[in-house]
């Protein structure tokens, strides 16, 4: 049990229902959905709104500006037929140092995003991309970014889930999560620990242990300061 999402969500489950994950996002590149392919780095956040909407539309791209090292989140209205994100913006993400994109929305270009898996010299080996759905016709006729680097809402009925600049995200094949950024130095050494217990049942298990005793046995009960109580209640309500 490797997966370094799922002591994270341990980890954050007695404060939240979720434990920070974010429903309806998936790998669909380098691969769909493939392998050991992950990514973590603090959010840059994107805010689509509608055309209509009367915030003014923002000045700049904001491709040109993805802070090296950090996770690309888009946020698209909900219901929206048209593309957000598309294969020359990984492309400017990429070649800024970005590890990857997360698309609340559709994105397109599948096969193009794909093809930046290959190594490029001086450029990061790819650019990991997951979203809710693929498309086709571009945002223009529909949306417009009206801010970055913001806190957005997670654009599905099923959470209510806010993720804000400089919140790791962490993706892999089991979905997304947002660690809020108060809580990874506590929360990060809780992972590995969690990790080790995990192993240590599962090699129990293995030798013929049940796994309510292996429960039992071996379980870690992970705490966070009580002072950590008070941040992570006010992020996620």
């Amino acid at each position: 049990m490797a997966d370094s999402r799922d002591p994270i969500v341990r980890a954050l489950q007695k404060y939240t229902t979720n434990g920070g994950f974010l429903s309806g996002l998936t790998m669909w590149s380098p691969l769909r959905q493939d392998g050991n392919t992950k990514i973590v780095g603090p959010a840059y956040t994107v805010k689509y709104v509608p055309l209509d909407d009367p915030a003014p539309k923002h000045p700049t791209h904001y491709i040109d500006h993805v802070p090296e090292g950090a996770v690309v989140f888009v946020s698209c209205p909900p219901r929206i037929p048209n593309a957000v994100y598309g294969g020359l913006m990984s492309t400017r993400a990429k070649a800024l140092g970005a590890v990857g994109s997360v698309i609340d929305g559709r994105f397109r270009d599948v096969q193009e995003q794909r093809d930046l898996a290959y190594p490029v010299k001086h450029l990061p080996p790819c650019l990991i991309v997951f979203a809710r759905d693929v498309g086709t016709a571009p945002p223009a006729e529909l949306l417009k970014v009206a801010a970055v680097n913001v806190p957005v809402k997670l654009q599905t009925d099923e959470q209510d889930m806010e993720i804000r600049p400089g919140d790791y995200l962490i993706a892999d094949i089991n979905g997304v999560v947002v660690l809020p950024v108060e809580l990874a130095e506590k929360a990060l050494p809780l992972m590995q620990k969690q990790v080790e217990a995990d192993e240590k049942m599962a090699a129990e298990i293995k030798k013929g242990m049940s796994f309510v005793e292996a429960t039992r046995a071996l379980v870690f009960h992970i705490e966070i300061a009580e002072d950590s109580d008070s941040a992570l209640a006010s992020h996620t309500m």
